[in-house]
């Protein structure tokens, strides 16, 4: 009989858990279908097709002010692949000032400011960045502009610079698995070979050397689902008419970005092998230039009309200009290649409401990929931008 009503009780369990978790899911699903942004409404009527993966994350606080997550997901799934483009320069800018700290500890007195040289395979060198105002070429100013205007050179020097097996490896150690780096944003075919670094002090000494990296490393993608996309790819001005294989692809799920921004902006809330080894200023640098748009900041300097203010800032803002303020302050990092539009943010106002939310769609209504006819400024960038402002409302409906 005591067995009878122990197993009563974890069916109990089990089905208030299951009725929990099926509303948690639908916080999302009724967000969508309350709203009144006409995108939103042409988006969901077609979900199949637009691979929309959302990740809205809450952040509770206690009488004391200690945060802790609350996860709402509409068709969130790390095994359905998406190509995550520019949004994985977040943990290159965040293990290159992580690989100057390890450095340090070496006795080497390198810092992220230091000027350095980079000599490629080919035999150029170079040593200045024309967006400083001292021609400074620095690890410290590449990340300034891979936040800024999503650098695709400045990514290239940072993922050498640190190494791609090394960043695979790391961000896998802390518990975030559904990562992989595999690429440059390079025509190279050589992806496995970096490049060589030297750094000097304030005396224009060398203070130190890195040979180009080589990576070893080959991770297999099988297990994802959607790595062959679309009817056809252009390729050399002709279209192939076979579906567009991924499997070679950078890969970071909604999740696994979700993760990284938790570790940067809360790193409190996990063990100390969970987190980035960064000092306390690193944080507050990257989450600084996470924060700022090109047309707030005179260095580097970018042309304003070309580079306005919610340039790589798709939620909330995304479809519009000049109404960027200080109320509200989004730090994030966007992706925006072969259609697919993402965005991965930690976003609070000057009123307390703060949350996490990550998001991707696709938009490629012929299905040919690499033809650069995409609906990215039509439907993508706006459905973000429209998606952020019903997540903003639903967080000021609840304080």
């Amino acid at each position: 009989m005591f067995q009878k009503y122990v197993v009563y009780f974890f069916l109990f369990v089990f089905l208030v858990n299951c009725d929990f978790n099926t509303r948690k899911n639908k916080v999302i699903h009724n967000i969508l279908l309350q709203s009144e942004e006409p995108l939103i409404k042409k988006v969901i009527s077609n979900l199949e097709s637009h691979e929309i993966q959302i990740l809205y994350t809450r952040i509770l606080r206690d009488s004391e002010g200690q945060p802790s997550f609350e996860r709402f997901e509409f068709q969130q799934d790390a095994n359905q692949y998406f190509y995550p483009a520019s949004t994985v320069k977040l943990p290159v800018a965040i293990l290159s000032l992580q690989k100057i700290r390890k450095l340090q500890s070496k006795g080497i007195a390198i810092t992220p400011e230091s000027s350095m040289k980079i000599i490629f395979e080919n035999g150029l060198i170079k040593t200045q960045d024309s967006t400083h105002p001292n021609n400074k070429l620095s690890i410290a100013h590449l990340i300034k502009k891979l936040f800024l205007v999503s650098d695709n050179e400045a990514y290239n020097y940072l993922f050498d610079f640190v190494g791609k097996d090394y960043l695979n490896e790391f961000i896998h150690k802390i518990g975030i698995k559904d990562f992989h780096l595999s690429h440059k944003f390079t025509n190279k075919k050589n992806q496995d070979l970096g490049t060589r670094f030297t750094f000097f002090n304030d005396e224009n000494d060398s203070i130190y050397s890195q040979k180009p990296i080589v990576s070893n490393q080959k991770i297999d993608k099988s297990h994802l689902q959607g790595l062959l996309k679309g009817k056809g790819y252009m390729e050399k001005g002709e279209i192939i008419h076979e579906k567009m294989d991924f499997s070679q692809k950078n890969y970071a799920s909604v999740l696994a970005l979700s993760q990284i921004v938790e570790r940067l902006f809360f790193p409190e809330l996990f063990n100390r092998n969970k987190q980035f080894e960064l000092k306390p200023e690193d944080y507050e640098f990257l989450k600084y230039w996470m924060s700022r748009n090109p047309t707030e900041v005179k260095i580097p300097f970018y042309n304003r009309d070309k580079y306005f203010d919610s340039y790589c800032k798709f939620f909330i803002y995304g479809d519009t200009k000049g109404l960027m303020n200080d109320e509200i302050r989004i730090y994030n990092k966007v992706g925006l290649a072969y259609g697919t539009t993402t965005d991965v943010a930690y976003i609070r106002d000057n009123k307390g409401i703060e949350f996490l939310l990550s998001a991707t769609i696709l938009t490629n209504e012929n299905e040919i990929f690499n033809d650069n006819k995409y609906e990215i400024d039509d439907l993508g960038i706006p459905f973000l931008a429209a998606l952020g402002r019903e997540i903003y409302q639903f967080e000021k409906n609840l304080n």
